[in-house]
């Protein structure tokens, strides 16, 4: 397939993304929608007309409560929600968490949150999207993900030691193949998935980093002050990927695919060095079908 290439760059905004776009009469569902990139997405999208619900663990105002990591919360959501959805951007997410720590059924937090809440979320809602006609799902992944597969065997952590950065980047491993598996099932009823690394960008996301971590990325000075890389980017500019695949008509029909810094990324071999591209294990599509299989079983319990 010929990979995707757009005008815009690692810089542009996500207001500059929808200059040109009437999202007037759209539905969209932006979960963590409250902070970081993903209120920048909100305000993106509800500039071009769009009506955004923001789903979110502690909500304030007009948001609408949902703690991925509770099925009974996902399970509210979906049951209260009426009428089409027109796109869910699978915004939310923990990252690097130090020790291991589980949801109430058990589930290692960070799959929990990132991946397997918001797979019961969205298929949870999947009538309402193709209600729509022509939906579309977004999940925000990371480039993390080319650190570790998806670990059928344990994704729990209950016999293997737990690592915060094997944990993160296996369920953003998981995001990736949520797209894939979407596409790959509900094409016909017109709804289209694709996922996306945000990059770098200062969010309540790295409350968990330690001192030593954020000066390896170059974020923090030896007296603790905040650096900001030239590789680092506003919140305006992380939400810009995620407002091109929910909302942009140059990504019509586009299904399976996985963009950072608003172009589609080429397969990769995974591994800790690989500096960017989307790893193989995470657009398999054996893998995709495997890991459905898995996260519906386990949503159903």
């Amino acid at each position: 397939m010929t990979r995707i290439s757009t005008p815009f760059n690692a810089k542009t905004t996500a207001a500059e993304i929808l200059a040109d776009v009437d999202l007037t009469g759209r539905r969209i569902i932006v979960t963590g929608g409250a902070s970081g990139i993903g209120l920048e997405t909100v305000r993106a999208l509800r500039g071009a007309g769009a009506e955004v619900t923001v789903a979110t663990r502690n909500p304030a105002g007009g948001e609408r409560p949902l703690d991925l990591s509770d099925l009974g919360s996902v399970r509210a959501f979906v049951a209260d929600w009426t009428g089409p959805v027109h796109a869910i951007v699978a915004n939310a997410g923990i990252m690097a968490v130090p020790t291991r720590q589980v949801a109430a059924n058990g589930w290692e937090l960070q799959l929990a949150t990132n991946f397997l809440g918001h797979f019961a979320l969205i298929t949870g809602l999947h009538d309402n999207l193709r209600q729509a006609g022509d939906a579309r799902v977004v999940t925000v992944s990371s480039g993390a993900h080319l650190r570790a597969p998806f670990d059928f065997d344990d994704p729990h952590f209950e016999r293997r030691p737990y690592d915060r950065w094997a944990a993160y980047g296996q369920s953003k491993t998981a995001d990736v193949l949520l797209a894939v598996g979407v596409g790959r099932r509900w094409a016909a009823d017109g709804v289209t998935a694709n996922s996306l690394n945000p990059g770098y960008i200062h969010t309540n996301l790295q409350r968990h980093l330690d001192d030593d971590t954020r000066r390896a990325f170059g974020s923090m000075d030896d007296e603790g002050n905040l650096l900001t890389p030239d590789y680092y980017k506003t919140p305006e500019q992380g939400a810009a990927t995620s407002v091109l695949l929910a909302a942009s008509p140059l990504l019509d029909g586009v299904t399976g695919r996985y963009f950072s810094d608003n172009q589609e990324e080429e397969a990769v071999p995974g591994g800790p060095e690989v500096p960017g591209g989307v790893a193989h294990w995470a657009v398999d599509p054996a893998a995709a079908d495997r890991l459905w299989d898995y996260a519906l079983k386990a949503t159903l319990n």
